[in-house]
């Protein structure tokens, strides 16, 4: 994650210790392998004959949003939390196994689409809205573009300045996962799939639709064909899901080249270019 390219190594220095403490602190023994993302460390962990994940996050704001919104999905095609400590940036959460990435990338779609339907529950209304991200984010886009020396053609800015009134307003009050991909899928025991790391928003579920797409574009011979089985799995809206395809590929185009990304706005060239 770019953050940890500026952010310096504090948190990383201590973790060792922070694991050690929480161990402690909740009575675990560490049985397995650590695993990491770009933003947490994962501990197999038993508690006598039960098995769990010890996850530790950098202390702040986002673990207290990512505990509330697994607490507001209790399980629900989610992993399930059993403990937290918001101080130390800890959770106590199920174990999973065998990530989504492992299986051939027409079976993920499906398994995402599926995701997105499944986790579509009625959110909590004090929850950041797609609407509203896209009502704030929108108005600079075109800025970015021209700081950024118009890196790509003004056809695609202007598609997606287009659409941006229309995805400001939404009727939806459904929850989102505002960070759903294959990566941030596993496979469980309770049910065939659970996600992880999620970001619970409100409004338009067709909202990281693109995300679904960009992560495994380099796998994908026909991009619209896995669009199509997102669209049917989810029970999307097919023109409203290929708009959010189309904004949130510029958004996120635009912010990987100021971020210093060379990999992913390639990635979304080809996305768009699809559509």
């Amino acid at each position: 994650m770019p953050r940890w390219w500026t952010d310096g190594s504090t948190w990383l220095d201590g973790l060792a210790q922070a694991v050690e403490q929480q161990t402690t602190r909740w009575g675990l023994a560490i049985a397995g392998d650590v695993a990491y993302g770009s933003n947490a460390l994962v501990v197999p962990v038993r508690r006598g004959t039960e098995e769990f994940v010890l996850r530790m996050n950098p202390p702040g704001p986002e673990v207290a949003e990512q505990v509330r919104a697994l607490r507001w999905w209790d399980g629900r095609g989610m992993v399930m939390l059993y403990d937290a400590d918001l101080e130390a940036g800890a959770m106590l959460l199920e174990r999973l196994s065998t990530p989504l990435t492992t299986r051939p990338v027409a079976e993920a779609v499906a398994v995402l689409g599926q995701l997105m339907r499944r986790l579509a529950v009625p959110a909590p209304t004090d929850v950041q809205s797609t609407a509203e991200i896209v009502a704030r984010r929108s108005s600079r886009l075109e800025q970015e573009w021209e700081q950024l020396g118009r890196p790509f053609d003004v056809g695609i800015m202007r598609q997606a300045l287009d659409v941006a009134p229309k995805l400001a307003e939404t009727t939806s009050e459904l929850a989102v996962n505002g960070d759903l991909h294959s990566d941030q899928v596993l496979a469980g025991t309770r049910e065939p799939w659970l996600t992880v790391d999620p970001v619970l928003l409100r409004g338009d579920i067709e909202y990281d639709l693109a995300r679904v797409l960009w992560t495994r574009l380099d796998e994908m011979t026909d991009i619209v064909s896995h669009f199509d089985t997102v669209v049917g799995e989810a029970a999307l809206d097919r023109d409203r899901a290929r708009d959010w395809v189309v904004y949130r590929t510029v958004d996120y185009w635009l912010w990987g080249l100021s971020a210093g990304l060379t990999e992913d706005p390639v990635r979304c060239a080809h996305l768009v270019a699809a559509f």
